[in-house]
């Protein structure tokens, strides 16, 4: 299964925000490094996270109110690290909407750890299901939905089908022949000539919406997701 998580990452310490994200890359997570810090709720509205890891001393507004304005708009998982070390700050932390904290300075192991316990908690009857084509766009096998920024994409009961293969065979290809005996499977008969102009039509379909050809053609060979 294919999953990625994307964390936004919020300090302002340059050195220690890389190091992060290089570690989180290694565990699999896509991280977005925030480094304009006067306008963070516009930030993660284009980001469109799973988890804001938020430090509290920033430039401007501190993470408690980021943390407030977040949680006008959303509920996503929110983890604080910071150098401050008072009882009163992790309460009040909590207090404001964070799920966690992790104080300075910290092993990453613990940091992922606690990552990683506060996805389970949040996403495990929510993500399991989900294959991540790219950052912002994903199908649900459950539905057989596919998602562009959260949004679902209008598809018709055969491009449902047809995606649903293509992911299955990922990053494989799948022949025609077996589309259409997918297709054929449910009492629907598929020619080769129809075969073509549905895949062309998901194809079109998704490329004027994601800006690219998601689906690929092997030539004397089939169809794979690219």
């Amino acid at each position: 299964m294919d999953i990625k998580i994307n964390i936004m990452l919020v300090e302002d310490d340059a050195v220690l925000a890389e190091e992060i994200a290089l570690f989180l890359k290694k565990w699999g997570y896509a991280t977005t490094v925030i480094r304009e810090f006067k306008d963070i709720l516009s930030a993660f509205m284009r980001c469109r996270p799973q988890l804001v890891l938020m430090d509290i001393n920033l430039p401007y507004y501190d993470g408690f109110y980021w943390c407030r304005r977040i949680r006008e708009i959303s509920e996503i998982p929110l983890i604080y690290i910071s150098s401050r070390s008072d009882d009163n700050d992790k309460i009040m932390a909590i207090a404001q909407g964070g799920d966690d904290y992790v104080e300075k300075p910290f092993r990453l192991e613990i940091l992922q750890t606690k990552i990683a316990a506060v996805l389970r908690r949040t996403y495990q009857y929510r993500v399991k299901d989900r294959i991540y084509l790219r950052e912002d766009i994903c199908f649900e096998q459950d539905t057989a939905s596919l998602l562009l920024h959260g949004q679902e994409i209008e598809l018709t009961k055969s491009e449902k089908r047809i995606m649903a293969k293509l992911i299955e065979h990922r990053p494989g290809v799948i022949t025609r022949e077996d589309l259409m005996m997918t297709l054929w499977s449910t009492d629907e008969f598929v020619s080769d000539g129809t075969l073509t102009t549905l895949v062309s039509r998901l194809r079109s379909k998704l490329s004027d919406l994601c800006g690219e050809e998601l689906i690929k053609t092997k030539k004397g060979q089939g169809y794979y997701i690219g």
